[in-house]
């Protein structure tokens, strides 16, 4: 199971939707249809991160690798796809973005269907309604493949408590990324506190507590966990940072500079400000508020922006969090008793999503 993790959680998802798209289909064809739109976005793509750090958080409390508790566990793990699709399908619209993954994104895919089939009234409003409506139906999914995964009782109480707070503290991270985008908090604390809340809870940390919760793990073992977790977590978002301003979009599926159009203050950004002013370089203040929120953006100002931020050392600085984030991480998860293979396959994972290209 273990050597094909990815493939098994995609194996569940497809189980899970194609009953609930069979159920959506008895309601009305309609439904039925958008319901097929939602199924394609959560299984055409993505890493599968959140399941597999759930999956090694259960092996590292001493979970089983096979039998039916390890299948009602990858069940639990893969309906943290749902959230992530919920998440996405909504930051998508918030942002404004026209694609994900190389495609077009929920709203817009329904913009088009409005425009296509000659529906009256505004396609833009349809395709922000039917995203809005879409991202809740995925959580609410995401609900029930947890409860309908087959813990056990005691169990899935204890998975409650990181369940919860996760998607209490993602949306608090959504709601603090766009209220600081309209208050202009520039700063590097208001941004790495977005990047807790709204990536590193429910990317790592969570799913880890999450998988071993569901284990049994000791309080030493939890805090462990949590500690690495935290740590990867963050770091995790620092990288997907910079692939937003440097990456290459053949292989992150976005365009170039997408989250300088978008307008997202990252830490990126909120240290090459903060060095900005304490150097007095308004030419590069200028520049970056400039850049920033521009959705006609082109080529040559993302480049003049990237070369900002290198100059100014915020690359370098966000480089450094990430390897010591990382380090500390590490330290973490080696002082801590945990099983084999988990511990070490974790430590793989520590250095793959916080070193990557996409």
């Amino acid at each position: 199971m273990e050597s094909s993790l990815p493939d098994q959680v995609q194996q569940k998802l497809t189980e899970f939707l194609q009953a609930r798209r069979s159920e959506a289909l008895d309601l009305d064809p309609a439904f039925g249809a958008a319901v097929a739109e939602l199924s394609g976005f959560v299984l055409n793509g993505g890493k599968r991160i959140r399941p597999t750090f759930a999956w090694w958080g259960w092996r590292a409390a001493g979970g089983s690798a096979e039998g039916p508790a390890a299948v009602a566990m990858l069940r639990a793990a893969s309906a943290l796809e749902l959230i992530q699709a919920c998440a996405l399908v909504h930051d998508d619209l918030i942002d404004e973005s026209d694609t994900r993954r190389g495609n077009p994104t929920v709203h817009r895919k329904f913009e088009q269907v409005h425009q296509e089939s000659g529906f009256t009234g505004d396609a833009e409003q349809f395709g922000m309604a039917s995203a809005v409506l879409l991202g809740d139906l995925a959580l609410a999914w995401a609900d029930d493949m947890l409860h309908g995964a087959g813990i056990p009782p005691e169990a899935l109480s204890r998975a409650l408590r990181p369940w919860r707070a996760m998607r209490t503290e993602v949306l608090a991270g959504q709601y603090l990324d766009v209220l600081g985008q309209v208050r202009g908090d520039e700063t590097p604390q208001a941004a790495l506190r977005i990047c807790q809340l709204k990536a590193a809870s429910y990317t790592v940390q969570r799913p880890l507590e999450l998988g071993a919760e569901i284990a049994g793990a000791s309080p030493e073992a939890l805090e462990a966990l949590h500690r690495f977790g935290s740590d990867i977590g963050v770091a995790f978002q620092l990288r997907d940072d910079l692939l937003g301003v440097f990456g290459d979009p053949g292989v992150t599926g976005k365009p170039a500079g997408d989250d300088l159009r978008e307008g997202k203050r990252t830490v990126l950004i909120a240290e090459a400000t903060a060095t900005a002013r304490e150097q007095n370089d308004q030419e590069a203040l200028d520049l970056l508020h400039g850049v920033l929120g521009d959705p006609e953006l082109d080529e040559q100002r993302v480049e003049q922006a990237r070369q900002v931020l290198t100059r100014l050392g915020a690359v370098a600085a966000v480089e450094k969090r990430i390897t010591d984030l990382t380090g500390s991480a590490l330290l973490a998860l080696h002082g801590a008793n945990l099983a084999e293979p988990a511990a070490s396959r974790l430590a793989e994972l520590a250095v793959a999503v916080t070193d990557r290209t996409r």
